[in-house]
């Protein structure tokens, strides 16, 4: 008997298309916690059928980001409250500066420059964003990159997915992020990357530690 020949799917890109569309939506606060999702709209004004809207907001509601609830259908998840907002730099303070430790023990040369090039980079104010909104949402962006460059490092991809899945829920915080600590932000990183770029662990792990306490407290401010 002739051997079956293999079965060769492609993937489509439609439904991570609309997922990624969406969940940017949410982490740029146009679809704002606690408005109600519109599937009938979303779908027309993408262009694309409901079901990889609905396949999306699955996804979403996975992520924390949507939560759906009977008779009402799917609202964009609430901010987070000051306990849960505290929790979650728990879980960080576990996990990042765990990051940090492999990320200076297990980093290769091209994981040293992607994440000393990007602790150097500086986001400029553009002058025609008098809201500043553009740079808050590079600068948002720069942050994530950076903590993911350090939990790829650590060649763990369980604790780098846990990462992702808590900066999600940070930047659902980050409409009250106190940009003006922006410097002193990107001053700790810096130091969180010389460390890992000198292969010390043990000053990667307190220089995160440091960062992530001193982040705790700034943007505690915002529950004032």
């Amino acid at each position: 008997m002739a051997p079956t020949e293999p079965i060769r799917l492609r993937r489509s890109t439609l439904g991570d298309d609309v997922y990624d569309a969406l969940r940017g939506r949410i982490l740029e606060h146009s679809m704002q916690p606690g408005d109600r999702v519109n599937i009938d709209a979303l779908a027309r004004e993408l262009e694309v059928s409901q079901t990889p809207i609905r396949e999306a907001l699955a996804r979403l509601e996975s992520d924390g980001l949507v939560r759906k609830r009977p008779l009402v259908g799917y609202t964009v998840s609430p901010l987070l409250t000051r306990a849960e907002f505290n929790h979650m730099f728990e879980m960080r303070l576990l996990l990042e500066c765990a990051a940090a430790r492999w990320a200076a023990e297990r980093a290769i040369p091209e994981q040293h420059k992607a994440i000393t090039a990007e602790a150097a980079t500086s986001i400029a104010q553009d002058p025609d964003d008098p809201g500043g909104w553009s740079w808050h949402a590079a600068f948002t962006t720069h942050d994530a990159r950076f903590h993911d460059l350090i939990a790829e490092a650590a060649g763990n991809p369980l604790l780098r997915e846990g990462v992702d899945r808590l900066h999600v829920h940070l930047h659902l915080h980050r409409r009250y992020f106190p940009y003006a600590h922006a410097g002193t932000t990107i001053e700790e990183h810096q130091r969180v990357a010389a460390a890992i770029e000198a292969g010390d662990p043990d000053s990667a792990e307190a220089a995160m530690r440091g960062h992530l306490t001193e982040a705790r407290e700034r943007q505690l401010t915002a529950f004032d």
